[in-house]
């Protein structure tokens, strides 16, 4: 266009003499940085009036358009400036922040692209097109994004030559959160600390910063972070969740409880919030408050809220005053609620009914790492018929560890599932022509609502904890015969039972078995020591009544108890004092490794079960340890691992059916030293000779049940 082109006098503002078109066009950018539009505006058409191919003046009234929410004008009239000049950088940009807006991600993509072509050093360009992506879950190509963006900031630059520095912090706030998406926790924190380093009071930064940390296992640094969110910010309820879960990772109840009554404080809705306090107040033992605020969480949104309902369920397992079909009702609710609705996709199986061929077992968890519940399906992974059955892992682990590739180099097939959504895992597993699929969960971390929607012809539940789901939609149910001994009212499960021969369990020490069993701790320290470290809200009032009968019987005992930091502890303590058993007879073991946590019950003469829930591997590994459990059997699921154990063990003397007899057992075995020292060298021999330890015989008796599972089907 040529220098000296002028526009005249009638088509310019009032009072404005004759112009060149740049200088016209100067002055409207200078009204539009005012945020004087209209008369931006104004020059921008008159410009357009003598020059319609004027691209900057298309662009800019582009931009306008934008502004005053008129996204459809403002692509159109982008698009004529691109056309006339394509080489315009920012044009493309501005159409791709346009299009997005329209919600076309495709095309902003594209436009997006064709700016960072023309210039490659322009950040937002970058970051813009790393949202899209992300929000399209192409993480990768989202994260390679961010990182040229990240290249296109200099590292110490504070603010944008046109000042813009709340943009630039906003920027490495969105790099953060898309780092932390991709678990690339320590660019993260860089990002996060940048956006700090230009805006110094950006709370938000603060709170997500340390979310980064938590990842990276800074814990300490991480409350510190979420401290200072809260006193530039003190309503985030953010921070204060936040805060509330790296303190109940650290093992601090009593600050976890603190904080998110503090977030609930400032969102009374905060639906979360209120499920992890009720979590905290489960781990203190305040089962009545805990089940309490599952209830009030699952009310806030009683058609949504599966996790809260499927807490509820596991929590009541563990208040003495449930009964089997109390929790019945609840799990039967939770079908009803959740389970049913989504009933309509199930759809016919084609799998081939040929009785003899090799059966697609598929397995999902999300505890194939180390987890109780992993270390215990070790021996059946480990010792199942490859011939016979096809394995495949559907894996909820969003941080994989070493016994999560052990666990993918023994199946046959291997997919991650953390990001999928339950219809498309559903479709997936259907996908995959999976025969039998078996949820080894039930109402803990699980994907129920997959196998309510029916993805296998034959569904199983197991090894989660020996209960029932309630859903209809799952066919089986594993047990054995002491836990759900003959003649058990089996109508409060959903499920039909299959019982296995020998025991729910089949224990393996892994790569602990170089731990020792110590000698008899009595002989050296001249008095007994009980021990339950189990986890603590098993513990309640009344188990404390009957230890303190037996400790009273035994002089000078000792006890120690397995809890987190909090003011359960103390109460715990002064309770037992009211009951004659002194503060320095109670001590109190944090968590630890599993080797350390194994290297306790070297201390330990006899292992107090807990009641109506009994432990269950904490059993296993006190017998692997040496240290007999004795144990009171009661009326449910829940109160008779013990009695399986021990029964697997010939061990049944440990067990007592009534209050008397439990408190019995345990004191006359504290004052038979010679009983206690021959129990101490037998266990673990006793323990490896037993259907406990025998891994082949674990997956033959599970294998036969999924076998007797599908001749039903194959000939239904």
């Amino acid at each position: 266009m040529p220098a000296c082109t002028s526009i005249s006098d009638r088509h310019t503002p009032s009072g404005m003499a004759e112009m060149s078109v740049q200088q016209a066009y100067a002055l409207a950018v200078e009204h539009h940085r005012a945020g004087q539009l209209p008369a931006a505006e104004n020059i921008y058409q008159s410009i357009l009036v003598t020059h319609p191919g004027h691209a900057e003046s298309l662009h800019m009234l582009g931009l306008i358009r934008r502004q005053s929410g008129d996204n459809s004008a403002a692509i159109d009239l982008i698009r004529r400036a691109i056309a006339v000049d394509s080489a315009c950088c920012d044009a493309n940009y501005n159409l791709g922040n346009a299009l997005r807006d329209e919600g076309q991600s495709e095309e902003a993509i594209a436009a997006f692209r064709r700016s960072i072509l023309l210039q490659q050093n322009l950040p937002q360009s970058y970051h813009n097109l790393g949202c899209l992506l992300r929000d399209k879950g192409q993480m990768t190509e989202a994260a390679a994004a961010f990182e040229n963006a990240r290249q296109a900031i200099s590292p110490t630059r504070k603010t944008s030559p046109a000042g813009q520095s709340a943009d630039i912090a906003n920027h490495w706030f969105n790099v953060g959160n898309a780092l932390r998406e991709e678990r690339q926790f320590t660019h993260a924190i860089t990002a996060y600390q940048r956006a700090i380093a230009i805006n110094p009071d950006f709370a938000e930064a603060f709170c997500n910063l340390g979310s980064a940390l938590v990842e990276a296992k800074q814990f300490d640094a991480a409350i510190t972070a979420y401290r200072r969110a809260i006193a530039i910010k003190p309503d985030l309820a953010l921070a204060h969740h936040n805060l509330g879960k790296v303190f109940y990772d650290t093992g601090d109840l009593d600050q976890a409880i603190a904080s998110n009554r503090q977030a609930l404080a400032l969102r009374p809705d905060y639906t979360s919030a209120r499920r992890n306090l009720a979590g905290n107040l489960f781990e203190a033992g305040e089962l009545d408050e805990a089940i309490a605020a599952y209830r009030q969480a699952r009310s806030d949104d009683p058609a949504a809220n599966t996790r809260a309902d499927s807490a509820l369920i596991y929590a009541l397992q563990f208040h003495p005053a449930s009964t089997p079909r109390s929790v019945a009702v609840e799990t039967d609710r939770w079908n009803q609620i959740h389970a049913l609705p989504l009933g309509g996709s199930m759809a016919k199986h084609s799998n081939d009914r040929t009785p003899n061929r090799r059966l697609r077992i598929g397995y999902v968890s999300p505890d194939f790492r180390h987890h109780v519940v992993g270390l215990n399906v070790v021996p059946l992974f480990e010792n199942h018929d490859r011939n016979q059955f096809e394995i495949i892992c559907y894996a909820d682990v969003p941080a994989p560890d070493e016994r999560t590739r052990w666990f993918e180099q023994h199946c046959d097939l291997w997919r991650n599932t953390t990001d999928l959504p339950d219809e498309r895992l559903a479709r997936q597993i259907r996908e995959d022509r999976i025969d039998i699929l078996v949820d080894l969960a039930l109402h803990t971390g699980n994907r129920l609502l997959v196998f309510a929607r029916k993805p296998a012809p034959v569904q199983v539940t197991f090894a989660g904890y020996p209960g029932s789901t309630g859903l209809t939609a799952i066919d089986y149910r594993l047990s054995d015969p002491y836990l759900d001994p003959p003649g058990t009212d089996e109508s409060v499960y959903s499920e039909k039972t299959i019982r296995l021969p020998h025991s729910f369990w089949c224990f393996d020490p892994l790569d602990c078995r170089d731990i020792p069993v110590s000698p008899l701790p009595a002989e050296s320290n001249g008095f007994i020591t009980f021990g339950c470290l189990n986890n603590f809200c098993k513990i309640n009032p009344l188990m404390l009544d009957r230890w303190a009968s037996i400790m009273r019987q035994t002089e000078g005992s000792r006890l120690i108890l397995l809890a987190k930091l909090g003011r359960h502890r103390q109460r715990t303590i002064d309770y037992l004092s009211g009951l004659g058993i002194g503060p320095d007879r109670v001590e109190f073991l944090p968590f630890s490794s599993r080797r350390n946590y194994l290297r306790q019950f070297q201390r330990v003469d006899i292992s107090l079960d807990s009641f109506p829930c009994t432990g269950h591997t904490t059993s296993l590994d006190s017998l692997w340890m040496g240290v007999p459990v004795v144990t009171l059997v009661g009326e449910t699921l829940f109160s008779r691992a013990g009695w399986c154990q021990l029964s697997n063990l010939g061990l049944t003397e440990l067990a007592s059916h009534t209050p008397e007899g439990f408190i019995e057992i345990a004191a006359g075995l504290a004052k038979n030293v010679s009983r206690l020292r021959q129990i101490r060298a037998e266990l673990r021999p006793r323990m490896e000779q037993s259907p406990l330890m025998h891994g082949s015989l674990f997956a033959r008796s599970i294998e036969a049940a999924y076998l007797q599972m599908w001749q039903t089907f194959a000939t239904s």
